[in-house]
């Protein structure tokens, strides 16, 4: 493993009823790399709380639920606040391999990114060795070829939850005006790409099983119409069509 640049890096754990998860999740994160731990518990039903109260960790909860997009924007201005350099996006359900950050800060750290994405399908075959389902598999290749075209990038996966910032990217995207559902991920690369924000990937393994998050095939459909959106907004906002306060600084 190379050595760390310097730099501050805060992974940020949005949590919705993480409890059987998380302290393992936790245990996996390369400390040596990491200078603070935020989590920040969006109402959940279940004893996230008392399972973070027992960890190392800083931990805000919101009184009422208000979505994952909503969760990461408290994320994002904590993280802000503590003076972070590199900020890792760390789902507490286990699915992401918290062994990737140094790989995902480096390239943040030494200024040669300013958005870094987990891909898991970098590697041909890795989503079914995973064992990503077929349909969503065949979702991400249709709805990436999509956006890759409107944002005039060659990534090879733009739907993975496994993502790190640099200070730069969050302090000149406007994220506070993005959505507060699933979609706010697609808009904060959509944001990237406009404001000219240097985005890299790495490969990424994932796990898929009981307790991991997931959405079923119903959501799935309404997340992607509504990624679809918002390449759609962003290519009528670059015409002049319709200008949105989402891509203007």
């Amino acid at each position: 493993m190379p050595d760390r640049p310097d730099g501050k890096v805060i992974v940020v754990m949005p949590a919705r009823n993480a409890a059987r998860t998380l302290e393992q999740t936790y245990a996996g994160i390369p400390r040596e790399w990491v200078d603070e731990v935020v989590l920040v518990d969006d109402k959940s039903t279940d004893d996230t709380l008392d399972v973070a109260g027992r960890l190392p960790l800083q931990t805000i909860w919101h009184p009422h639920n208000v979505g994952y997009g909503g969760n990461q924007k408290t994320c994002y201005l904590e993280a802000l606040q503590r003076g972070a350099d590199a900020v890792v996006m760390l789902h507490p359900d286990g699915q992401y391999e918290p062994t990737l950050i140094p790989k995902l800060v480096t390239p943040i750290l030494r200024d040669e990114a300013d958005l870094v994405l987990g891909s898991r399908l970098a590697e041909p075959g890795a989503w079914r060795r995973a064992g990503m389902p077929a349909y969503k598999y065949v979702a991400n290749r249709a709805l990436t070829a999509v956006e890759n075209r409107v944002m005039g990038t060659r990534l090879s996966e733009l739907h993975t939850g496994y993502r790190a910032y640099s200070r730069h990217l969050l302090l000149t995207i406007p994220f506070l005006r993005n959505s507060l559902d699933f979609s706010f991920d697609t808009e904060v690369l959509m944001q990237a790409a406009h404001f000219g924000l240097r985005i890299a990937e790495v490969p990424a393994r994932t796990r898929y099983f009981e307790d991991a998050s997931s959405i079923g095939p119903g959501a799935a459909t309404v997340y992607g119409i509504k990624s679809l959106g918002a390449a759609a907004r962003l290519a009528l906002h670059r015409r002049g069509v319709w200008h949105s306060k989402k891509f203007m600084p």
